[in-house]
């Protein structure tokens, strides 16, 4: 089966596949106004032996089998503050057990 996969031009990494080119018939209006005008990426054979690379070929095709659209969220973020502390707390446990070994 083809899916038309789109992009959201206001939610970096957001992605709505459905199942034929420009048919958002079946795609919740406030679905619509969220996601923004519909950039449209490629088609993809979900039946294909590719795979999609951050959803599961199968759900994709279940969902849209039964409620008409898939919609793809971007990946969480972790912040950066969380990410520099990680970084620092693995710089100090690093400089501690250089410490241990001198």
């Amino acid at each position: 089966m083809l899916c038309a996969i789109y992009k959201s031009k206001k939610k970096e990494g957001m992605y709505l596949y459905v199942a034929k080119r420009d048919y958002f018939d079946e795609v919740p209006e406030t679905l619509k106004m969220a996601f923004g005008t519909p950039n449209f990426v490629m088609l993809f054979n979900l039946l294909g032996e590719k795979k999609l690379v951050r959803a599961e070929n199968q759900e994709v095709l279940k969902h849209i089998q039964e409620q008409g659209f898939y919609l793809q969220m971007p990946p969480k973020q972790e912040s950066l503050f969380e990410q520099f502390k990680a970084e620092q707390k693995a710089k100090q446990t690093k400089n501690k057990t250089a410490l241990k070994v001198r």
